[in-house]
This record gives structure tokens, sequence and C-alpha cells, in this order.
């Protein structure tokens, strides 16, 4: 059977997770049938916009009665690629690497990181959440052997673009990186950045007007 291959923005992306999330939940609950003004409801959000990311996931309604909460839960992990199991390669094996490495929910988005890389000889050979720390120098066999697709970028930010060209040069083709630093990729390559400081920033700046007398 063919994909579903729909394009959508990435507004729409950031919402189909909520979605997600909430479809869990119900079906834990035993609730086998939603509407997109259920689903509006629950997050403020306009319902017809509600109804255009569902649609795009492929997922057909029936009229009076919505979705059923198990296909449209099974939909839409089929659209954002999380019922297929992605392993990826992580370089930098600081906080932001050991926090990731134990973020055991990972996993139930189709993300497995199957290995950790560092070019610190204080941190090879450690051993972090089960998975050990390797020479950043044998990264490259090993994308290849293992068909690596997927990079994580934890190191300090300048040795970010050193470390996302050599996963690129090794053949990865997807980079998720959460170093603070401006990256050039060439064309074919997916880069998302990660930027907690720039969410930081809206918290603060909102916080920061409410609490003005």
């Amino acid at each position: 059977m063919a994909q579903h291959t729909v394009v959508v923005s990435r507004s729409t992306l950031k919402r189909l997770p909520l979605y997600l999330h909430l479809l869990e939940k119900l079906q834990a609950e035993g609730v086998e049938t939603i509407s997109c003004t259920y689903i509006a409801k629950e997050f403020d959000f306009d319902p017809t916009q509600v109804r255009k990311d569902v649609e795009a996931t492929g997922e057909v309604g029936t009229a009076r009665i919505g979705f059923r909460v198990a296909g449209l839960t099974d939909k839409i992990k089929e659209f954002l690629g999380w019922n297929n199991a992605h392993d990826a390669f992580l370089i930098g094996a600081g906080n932001m690497g050991k926090a990731l490495l134990g973020y055991k929910d990972f996993e139930k988005y189709g993300l497995n990181i199957v290995a950790a890389f560092d070019k610190d000889p204080k941190k090879v050979g450690a051993k972090i959440f089960g998975k050990e720390v390797m020479p950043l120098s044998k990264m490259p066999a090993l994308v290849k052997r293992m068909h690596i697709n997927i990079g994580i970028v934890t190191v300090p930010a300048e040795h970010a673009q050193a470390a996302v060209d050599a996963l690129i040069d090794a053949g990865v083709k997807a980079i998720w990186n959460f170093a603070p630093a401006p990256l050039k990729i060439p064309e074919g390559v997916i880069l998302e950045n990660a930027r907690l400081t720039q969410s930081l920033a809206v918290l603060t700046n909102n916080l920061t007007r409410v609490l003005k007398p």
C-alpha cells in the first residue's frame, strides 16, 4: 500500500503530537471515538484547523460519529514516522547528551539512540544508561555499517559545525541539532534545530509582562 505523503506546515507537525498524546490517554480510558470539536476544545484550537490537521494524516471520519481513536492514533504515528524505529547516533556526551540518552520515551516515538560518541578521552569508555561512549573516530565506519540516517548533535557551539560535517560526510541524512550555533548543510540533508533558549526567551518575556505592576 502506498504511503500518504502530504506535505504540511511546521505548525501542523507541532500540533499533531499534542493530538496523539490526548488520543493515547483516551484510548487507555476506553474511549472509542472522538471528534475534531472535542480535540479543539481540549487545546483551545480552531476546530476547522484541527480538522485540516487530521485530514492531512489520511484518516477518514464518520458523519455524526467522528474518528475512531485507535485508527486516528495509528494514522498520526504513521504520518509522523513514529510507527517505525529510526536508529540514531549522538555526538557529544556532556550534560545534554546524557539527558537525551536517558530519555526512554524516545523509543515510543520511533527514535532509538544506539550509540554515543565524543572526542574527549576522559568521556570515551564511560557508560551512560547502558550505552558506551565511543571515540568520534569510529563513527563514520559505524554509520555505514549500521545504515544510520539520524545524527543528534549536543556538542558546544564552537564544535557544532565540525560534528555536523563529520556526520554528513559519513552519510547521515538528518541532523537534530541542540547546539546554539548557525550551521551550514548541503542540499538534501535535513536539519532541525532544537532551540531551548528561544523557548525560554518566550517564557521569561511573557512572565515579565505578567509580573509588571
